[in-house]
């Protein structure tokens, strides 16, 4: 049964199909969304609804953000995908930070939208403490997608004092992710991709940015968590997994229905049938179908068995199901990106123009499978674990290890 808030949320996005699309078409020129399509991403909330409805948003189960997020990406991925990453940074900077906070930050500016994480840049990052408590940080960092919309970005940067990396109190240099304001850092235009073309993931960079003392303290993931919704203490690595497996899903799904239109109207060359006539088609669109559904089945089951095993309960998802969830992710990331290759293929040149849906849908599948979460070199670091190798700290879960007291139950 769907909640209220899940189904309308669905419904919302069906009645925005024709916004998506055009906001879609002027993303692949802009190479980000048109800031009108963020206007009403933003005031319909689909940057909050993984935030605990404590701060504004839906508490949205990780299945009930797959649903969300393929049937958006469905119409258009680079939409999807800023909303995807919108969403997701604000919902994993919310679980573990102080609720009092978290209120400043979410409550007094509803509008709020994050954006971070991505990979070294041209400038070698660094942090260092200021006398007033805050910290300065340097750096360039790669692949911020959603930067254009966003109102923070976490830059990763190791704390440095001098040459010399400040450490724990085990010994290990800290590195974290720093939560910079907008003001402190601009955004270097880099994105220039086929594949998501219109997700806006250039460069952010910042020189001497200031966090402020009261911000020092927020990371992307940490916990115990102060929420009792399971997706709060999935580690990162199975975060940014299943959101990026939900778009390549929506790719998938709207790969299949425009491939149906193509073929019911199609009449191909020196033929006197559609193309929904001819059994290559027939026999393409039966199997497609099949892996489609069959990869979004094995992910919505795994993702319940971590939601599972988190209910009501203080702990970190064991390496089994973690691991399960993982292989899942990655598994439908590449079954859907063949999928839209087989159904790109069997619409011959139709699907090949410039302007055909299915060309784009080529593109952003491909995009999609290439992050580097869901992207198919996983398989061998998961094949290695089924083989009975030991799992790196990616794979190896929470081992069921408690964080905190029990988390109230709703």
């Amino acid at each position: 049964m769907l909640r209220d808030v899940h189904r309308q949320r669905l419904d919302k996005i069906e009645e925005m199909r024709e916004d998506i699309l055009k906001a879609g078409d002027e993303a692949q020129e802009l190479r980000k969304l048109p800031n009108w399509i963020v206007e009403k991403l933003v005031d319909e909330g689909f940057f909050r609804f993984a935030l605990p409805t404590e701060l504004g948003g839906d508490n949205a189960s990780s299945m009930e953000t797959i649903e969300i997020l393929e049937h958006m990406a469905a119409i258009d991925a680079s939409v999807a995908w800023n909303v995807m990453l919108g969403s997701e940074i604000n919902a994993m900077a919310a679980g573990g930070m102080d609720p009092e906070l978290a209120k400043e930050i979410y409550l007094d500016n509803p509008r709020v939208v994050m954006c971070g994480g991505g990979g070294p840049g041209s400038t070698v990052p660094r942090a260092e403490r200021q006398p007033d408590g805050s910290v300065k940080v340097w750096g360039q960092t790669t692949f911020i997608s959603g930067c254009h919309n966003a109102d923070f970005c976490f830059m990763g940067a190791p704390l440095m004092k001098g040459d010399e990396p400040e450490t724990d109190e085990n010994g290990m240099p800290i590195f974290k992710l720093w939560f910079l304001p907008r003001d402190q850092w601009e955004i270097v235009r880099t994105w220039d991709v086929a594949g998501l073309r219109g997700s806006g993931s250039d460069d952010v960079h910042a020189d001497g940015a200031i966090v402020p003392e009261k911000w020092t303290g927020v990371d992307l993931w940490s916990v115990p968590a102060h929420y009792p919704n399971p997706v709060y203490r999935m580690p990162t690595a199975l975060r940014l997994a299943y959101n990026k497996a939900a778009i390549a899903l929506g790719v998938a799904k709207g790969s299949l229905e425009t491939f149906a239109d193509i073929a019911q109207n199609k009449i191909p060359m020196l033929s006197s049938s559609s193309t929904a006539g001819r059994p290559i088609a027939q026999y393409r669109m039966g199997v497609a179908e099949a892996r489609y559904r069959s990869c979004r089945a094995w992910l919505m089951q795994t993702m319940e068995a971590v939601e599972d095993e988190l209910t009501d309960n203080d702990q970190l998802p064991g390496a089994k199901t973690t691991q399960d969830a993982r292989l899942a992710c990655v598994h439908a990331a590449n079954e859907c990106m063949e999928v839209v290759d087989s159904l790109h293929n069997t619409a011959g040149t139709t699907g090949m123009r410039m302007y055909s849906p299915l060309e784009r849908k080529l593109r952003d599948a491909h995009g999609s499978a290439s992050h580097r979460w869901v992207s198919h070199p996983l398989y061998q670091d998961l094949g290695a674990i089924l083989l009975g190798n030991e799992p790196g700290p990616e794979f190896a879960g929470g081992a069921g290890t408690p964080i905190g007291p029990p988390p109230p139950k709703n």
